[in-house]
């Protein structure tokens, strides 16, 4: 009895749902034999590639379902879509532009063609497209969504909270809206919700939608699941990735070539924290290649940088493929990934495989969860032997801070006085310069605690944004605190932000997202700071960078023990004094600022990840510190 074309349509789509795409690609492959202009056969085999990862096969069959409906919008659509998740924006906006063409009342075009605007920089367009696909289709949960992404970029912060809001109650299965909306109430420092996101906070990004790992990470600190949502999200993107096809070379090469990727080229902590790294990189022994797909093309920072590259490419408007082939012909050896799943970070030329070893660093808190990135750089700190089943990488350890520093930064000599700046003339200055997302309740009664009993005191906050400010104001009145006592720093160039950290006299680190940069960035201007350590990652970096400056009397136990340390050194000027001269002497000599030995560690590390690929083995846990 022959199946019929409705049974086979069936069979098809239930393959590709229960993700067997070579089941569903077998199904219409042997439907198209006898029917092969059968529309609905091709896209679904368009699809099924597509979940198989097989973008070549996957083009060609989007492309026949063009060629088959030429006048139907949802055609270009879906070609269009497929060349967006590959990274070629050009070829996809042209795609909308045939859909719109087909049917101006499309609004769905204009939504993807608002989103490819948003990924090249033009947001100001892109918000009049979504805005048009909105005017087209009030009920278009995505639209919303994206508006709200353009609205946060711009700093538009309770607009984008309403957006994302907006756009789950039309789809609660949009569980990327629901993440976005938290990140933007905590940048806010709006904790109205915060009881009613913590409740679902176990099952976002782990069913359903998959959303970005780095939304969640103040929300609760959760390796395992961390891990989860890493995996899923790179999985739906990028499948398992395209295995590296050329066998290890007869002969070592004389110098490893090692490509750096990110957006953050700029005046940027990235760059901020690598620059050292670069500088001191043995061109005798490694070719150094930066490849940089942020907007960003020129600055005092970036311009410097340059100077410690080989070459430096900007390929912000190539695609996927064309980034990955461009590594592929400088015969990249290490490929880094200096973004992960922070924003603007791009996976695609990654999971494409542009070098035998590619490897996590810096950028990313946590694991990226893709089978594509062999390595992680790590310490016994951030990541203790305990928690390597966090990771999807092999960790290489480096004998300290995982974190570099560039001990050439320079703190310009300044006259200003803690009156400039809105601070008393005496008075202990707690401290938090971290950003708005990174502050919860759970530090933030400690804090109000601590003015309570440090008479004269206050808080010099990061301002981040005039909502935060208003939001902490508040919160410090319902905790019976003037708020007067809540200082809001502006946002300064890095060298005047260093200057100021001298009228501070302790810095009180977040817990879930400690403080990175920031920790540095206060040590080497000469301002201690306390931590306490969580389980992820992103809340262990603090104590990790305290080791290395030598200072682990400052990380505490517990919650009680990060109070009484704070407490003590309000209390006691001695102590505090005592505490700061250690630091000024350590500043030269500690782990975390020798720059030089850090810079040879990590090309150990480098050397040692692709000795195992010469030498045919798999990756495996690399160990440094022995």
């Amino acid at each position: 009895m022959s199946t019929t074309l409705e049974q086979v349509v069936s069979n098809a789509k239930e393959a590709i749902r229960n993700n067997v795409p070579d089941k569903a690609i077998s199904i219409c492959e042997e439907r198209l034999k006898t029917e092969s202009n059968m529309l609905v056969l091709w896209d679904l085999l368009a699809n099924a590639h597509f979940l198989k990862k097989d973008y070549v096969q996957a083009s060609l069959c989007f492309e026949k379902v063009v060629e088959l409906a030429p006048g139907s919008p949802k055609s270009h659509q879906n070609l269009g879509m497929f060349y967006q998740s590959i990274g070629k924006f050009n070829e996809a906006l042209q795609c909308f532009q045939c859909a719109v063409n087909c049917d101006a009342n499309y609004a769905l075009a204009y939504n993807s063609a608002g989103n490819v605007l948003m990924k090249v920089g033009q947001r100001d367009t892109a918000q009049q497209y979504f805005v048009k696909a909105l005017q087209l289709n009030p009920q278009l949960a995505d639209a919303y969504s994206n508006m709200a992404n353009a609205f946060f970029l711009k700093g538009q912060l309770q607009a984008a909270a309403q957006g994302y809001a907006k756009a789950y109650s039309l789809d609660p299965s949009l569980k990327s809206a629901l993440a976005n909306q938290y990140h933007c109430l905590a940048m806010m420092c709006d904790w109205s919700q915060l009881e009613d996101f913590t409740r679902v906070a176990d099952t976002l990004g782990v069913e359903g939608e998959v959303v970005s790992p780095f939304t969640l990470l103040q929300l609760e600190d959760a390796p395992e699941r961390q891990l989860i949502r890493s995996s899923r999200l790179v999985m739906v993107n990028f499948g398992h990735g395209t295995k590296w096809q050329r066998p290890p070379p007869t002969k070592r090469p004389s110098k490893l070539r090692i490509g750096y990727f990110s957006a953050d080229f700029q005046d940027h902590a990235t760059l901020s924290l690598i620059m050292g790294l670069l500088r001191h990189h043995d061109h005798d022994k490694f070719e150094i290649h930066g490849f940089s797909y942020g907007l960003v093309k020129e600055g005092r920072s970036l311009d410097q940088a340059k100077g410690y590259f080989e070459s430096f490419s900007h390929v912000e408007r190539e695609s996927d493929d064309a980034i990955a082939e461009l590594a592929r012909e400088k015969k990249i050896d290490i490929a880094i990934d200096l973004k992960g799943h922070t924003r603007l970070g791009r996976l695609g030329f990654f999971a494409r495989r542009m070098a035998p070893v590619q490897i996590n660093y810096l950028g990313n808190p946590g694991t990226i969860g893709a089978d594509f990135i062999e390595y992680m750089i790590v310490d016994k700190v951030t990541v203790p032997e305990t928690h390597k089943k966090y990771l999807s990488e092999k960790p290489i350890y480096l004998p300290h801070c995982y974190q570099p520093n560039d001990d050439q930064r320079s703190i310009p000599e300044t006259n200003t006085t803690r009156a400039d700046f809105g601070l008393p003339d005496n008075g202990f200055v707690f401290c938090s310069f971290n950003n708005t997302y990174k502050t919860s309740p759970r530090e933030f009664d400690i804090w109000m605690r601590l003015l309570k009993r440090v008479d004269g005191s206050v808080l010099w906050l990061f301002k981040g944004n005039d909502y935060a400010a208003e939001n902490l104001r508040k919160e410090a009145q319902k905790r019976g605190v003037d708020p007067d006592r809540l200082i809001f720093a502006e946002r300064f160039s890095q060298s005047e932000h260093l200057a100021r950290h001298k009228h501070g006299d302790l810095l009180l680190d977040t817990f879930n997202v400690n403080a990175h940069t920031t920790a540095s960035d206060a040590l080497w201007a000469g301002l201690p700071l306390v931590t306490l350590p969580g389980e992820q990652f992103a809340a262990r970096v603090a104590a990790s960078i305290l080791s290395a400056a030598n200072l682990p009397e400052l990380i505490a136990k517990d919650e009680a023990d990060y109070q009484a340390i704070a407490l003590d050194l309000a209390l006691n000027p001695e102590k505090i004094m005592a505490l700061k001269q250690k630091l000024q002497e350590q500043i030269k000599t500690c782990p975390l600022f020798d720059t030089a030995g850090y810079t040879r560690d990590i090309e150990a590390a480098f050397e040692a990840a692709y000795d195992r690929y010469f030498k045919g083995l798999a990756p495996d846990d690399i160990d440094l510190t022995r």
